[in-house]
């Protein structure tokens, strides 16, 4: 177990010395969703509070809990190493399950790209004084982009775009496949995961051939038809997977018994929830609590 010399160690750290802490959270989605469509959790109503991606357009943000909020997992534990240990969810709300959920660290996110712009690439920039490389994961490695809505659009498709980026070895001027915007319109949507539409690749982009990872994006470039809505660009890595099959029992992952090992999140990480919705999540009471443990 990375961090951990044995379970018995494990165990000593949480029930001897505490080195744990249990977080609560809730969504409650205020936007009527469809069938098949990936929603951006972050920006939904509950606890942790919503986090709309406002800043300067075109410019890129760095995503922390100190600063931002997220699914809470304690204060910094450096030079330990802090791991996701336990996950639960429920919901009450029948129309929402099916409900898979994966939970990512949010590292950075590029804002109000404006879909209008048809056959020019909108440069992105570093905003001054913010990290140039990722704050986590700096490598890159395992990290993937996803596109949100933040503004809805109304065409909802013929609209492809493609993005510039540096992949995990640093090599500059990658770039995605050819993306075709979905038909959902409510801010949170992400734009790529329209299940039924051709060129829709959910959640995250496909990235150039060989690439495992992204490290900066550097431009947006759209082609077709141009439309009214705008889009961030956020770099994610996914660290768990999971889904709520029904409403008469919570879901309970223990990663220490159930899957090949416990996630690591770093120190002030801001972590959230995808959610791939079954139906309207409009008013859905989706909850639980997480827990995280660190080593010696």
């Amino acid at each position: 177990m990375p961090g951990f010399n044995s379970i018995r160690s494990l165990v000593d750290r949480e029930v001897t010395t505490g080195a744990t802490v249990y977080a609560g959270w809730r969504k409650v989605p205020s936007v009527v969703t469809s069938i098949g469509f990936w929603q951006d959790l972050s920006m939904a109503p509950g606890n942790p509070r919503p986090n709309y991606y406002a800043s300067a357009p075109l410019i890129s943000t760095a995503l922390a809990q100190s600063t931002d909020g997220g699914i809470y997992h304690g204060g910094a534990v450096s030079p330990s190493t802090k791991h996701l240990r336990k996950l639960t969810a429920l919901t009450v709300t029948a129309g929402a399950v099916p409900l898979p959920m994966m939970l990512c660290d949010y590292l950075f996110y590029y804002p109000f790209i404006d879909e209008s712009i048809i056959d020019e690439e909108q440069a992105m920039n570093p905003a001054v004084g913010s990290p140039v490389g990722l704050p986590r994961y700096t490598d890159g490695e395992g990290v993937r982009i996803m596109a949100v809505v933040v503004a809805g659009h109304t065409v909802g498709t013929g609209t492809f775009f493609t993005v510039n980026y540096t992949n995990q070895d640093g090599t500059a001027g990658r770039v995605t496949g050819r993306t075709q915007l979905g038909g959902q319109f409510v801010n949170g949507t992400i734009a790529t995961s329209a299940r039924a539409t051709a060129s829709c690749f959910a959640p995250f982009l496909p990235l150039q051939s060989g690439d495992t990872g992204v490290r900066s994006i550097e431009g947006v470039t759209f082609t077709g038809v141009p439309d009214v809505g705008l889009l961030t660009l956020v770099l994610v890595r996914p660290l768990a997977s999971f889904a709520l099959r029904g409403i008469d029992a919570p879901i309970e992952v223990d990663f220490l018994r159930d899957r090949p090992s416990m996630p690591r999140v770093y120190d002030d990480a801001y972590l959230n929830f995808l959610a791939l919705a079954a139906g309207s999540l409009s008013a859905a009471n989706i909850m639980g609590d997480a827990q995280f443990t660190w080593s010696s």
